[in-house]
């Protein structure tokens, strides 16, 4: 099986490379909110020697209700991620929903993220795919890991093999998710970094009638179980102040105890040294 190593930057990720960590709030509140958690997230991988990648949304489309917040939108979003970018030299990540969008993410991402609702979306993967950047693509929670395959497929059809696959958990009857970890191998064998969404993972979609709820004591121990599993990255959506977020709170990991966490998951990345 060929190995795919994705590049952006000075980050190399996949076969053997340190395992990556994508980070930040889960939408953009406002500028100095999505700078303070950009600035902190820096500071903690950079003294834990760890390549990362600042994760926030500019536009959250698929909320629950028409009344929750999307953030800042696509413009004065990126103008923001923009910002963050020059100021502290971060690499960056973002979702995106429509493919008219992509002309204009393309000048500020350096990653651009599928939604896992729009793994299937065949014009949105195609215009990712030929930015030439890196594309994230989240399975679906309705997906088999063996499924992930055709959106891989579509992407490398339109030329571009810099490509992400990322795990967040699957329906599991009504308003829950579960983690099957064999998907995480089973998704590896297709040659890309998997990286596996922890918080997401731990999320209870519509939980809350009209806003999705959450577990997020339960991030910690599926963020180990994956790296245990030998997976490339983990993606973790934080927050100061998780119950006052605006968006998926209650699946947000509070930025201090993400320092405690990353050093058990480097403790068990170093523990494993085999190529599974």
């Amino acid at each position: 099986m060929k190995k795919y190593i994705v590049k952006t930057g000075s980050i190399r990720i996949g076969d053997g490379e340190p395992f990556l960590l994508i980070a930040g709030p889960c939408v953009i509140e406002s500028e100095k909110q999505a700078m303070y958690h950009a600035e902190e997230l820096s500071k903690i991988t950079s003294r834990l020697n760890m390549p990362f990648i600042y994760k926030s949304s500019y536009d959250k489309a698929n909320r629950t209700s028409i009344d929750s917040f999307r953030g800042p939108g696509l413009l004065k979003g990126l103008a923001i991620l923009k910002k963050i970018k020059d100021k502290l030299g971060l690499p960056i990540l973002s979702d995106v929903h429509c493919s008219k969008d992509i002309e204009e993410v393309a000048d500020v991402l350096d990653v651009i993220q599928i939604p896992a609702f729009l793994c299937r979306q065949t014009d949105l993967l195609l215009a990712a795919a030929k930015t030439g950047k890196p594309v994230n693509i989240k399975k679906g929670q309705f997906m088999a890991p063996w499924d992930i395959k055709h959106a891989v497929d579509k992407v490398e059809k339109a030329g571009n093999r810099e490509i992400l696959i990322t795990e967040r958990g699957s329906s599991f009857g009504y308003n829950n998710l579960v983690s099957d970890m064999r998907s995480l191998p089973i998704m590896r064998r297709l040659g890309y970094p998997v990286i596996y969404d922890a918080t997401h993972s731990a999320q209870l979609p519509g939980g809350k009638g009209s806003s999705s709820g959450g577990d997020r004591e339960f991030v910690s121990y599926l963020s180990r179980a994956a790296i245990a599993t030998g997976v490339d990255g983990i993606f973790i959506e934080t927050h100061q102040d998780p119950d006052k977020a605006l968006s998926d709170g209650s699946n947000m990991l509070n930025i201090r105890h993400l320092s405690n966490l990353l050093e058990q998951l480097i403790r068990i990345r170093e523990a494993i040294k085999t190529d599974v």
